[in-house]
């Protein structure tokens, strides 16, 4: 899934930022807000939007609003870009799948190791035990 199709449903909005910028900074609203509504998404299918409401929950509203900000850039558009960045690269990660994991059993060679240091540590608990006087 290519997440860049999302991009004309994304809103953003522009505040003053704490970050840097020297006497900018109570001037000018350089902190870009990334809005996504995943549940109204007309782009998404059903189940790309279950998929992402489960793994995204945390960055949800209650509404099912994904909001991301971005603000250590001196600039708007900075900001804008590094916030547009941080959005794809969720959502491309959400829906990564991970691989099934292949059952395998340990090989000859490990199951002799095992049993050598079984053997090994018997002898040496063994070695404690038996004192003849």
């Amino acid at each position: 899934m290519d997440p860049t199709r999302l991009l004309p449903e994304v809103q953003y909005q522009f505040a003053r930022s704490g970050g840097k910028g020297g006497q900018n900074v109570n001037k000018v609203a350089t902190k870009a807000e990334l809005y996504f509504d995943v549940a109204r998404s007309a782009l998404l299918s059903e189940d790309e939007k279950a998929t992402l409401l489960q793994k995204l929950a945390g960055k949800l509203t209650t509404e099912g609003v994904l909001v991301l900000y971005h603000q250590t850039e001196r600039s708007q558009l900075a900001n804008r870009e590094k916030v547009t960045e941080k959005f794809l690269d969720l959502v491309r990660k959400a829906f990564v799948r991970p691989r099934p994991r292949k059952a395998t059993k340990p090989g000859r060679a490990a199951q002799e190791e095992r049993r050598s240091e079984k053997k090994r540590r018997s002898d040496v608990k063994e070695a404690r035990r038996r004192i003849d006087y």
